[in-house]
């Protein structure tokens, strides 16, 4: 009888706790579907940051090779000494869908990525960067042999 008692406690304490976890975690995802959903390079800026004027800059720098055997797993790193970074955005101009990732950054942390991408074909990797409330921008182009988003 107890034991049948401490499970029904035990099942719907887990119930609510999960249900009171997930919330919050859709609640802060934030997610920008027309830019995700793009299918070309000028409506997936366009899209998501919508209004905005993006400056050339040569203080971020895009760590990619030049040219890369297979684009399902294309390793890139982001690096910039510009003060405040906010977000970091990476685009991939030839990608069905450009829009590969957004980092959003803290205070107190480095213009810093290391990630891997997805390149479908040879393509201008676009880098921007938002710093102080500025958006600036870095590219580099990349020859893909093996297509890796199909």
């Amino acid at each position: 009888m107890i034991r049948r008692v401490f499970l029904k406690i035990l099942t719907s304490s887990t119930v609510v706790l999960v249900s009171g976890l997930t919330t919050p975690i859709r609640l802060l995802a934030e997610w920008n579907e027309s830019a995700f959903s793009a299918k070309n390079i000028d409506s997936a800026i366009n899209s998501y940051f919508p209004n905005k004027e993006i400056k050339r800059s040569d203080r971020i720098k895009v760590e990619i090779y030049d040219e890369v055997e297979n684009g399902a797993v294309v390793p890139v790193k982001i690096n910039t000494d510009l003060e405040n970074v906010k977000t970091i955005t990476i685009f991939a101009d030839k990608n069905p869908n450009p829009l590969i990732a957004n980092f959003n950054l803290g205070e107190t942390t480095l213009g810093f990525v290391s990630t891997r991408i997805k390149v479908s074909e040879p393509s201008n990797i676009i880098i921007i960067v938002n710093s102080n409330n500025t958006l600036y921008m870095a590219k580099k182009f990349v020859v893909v042999h093996e297509n890796g988003c199909g």
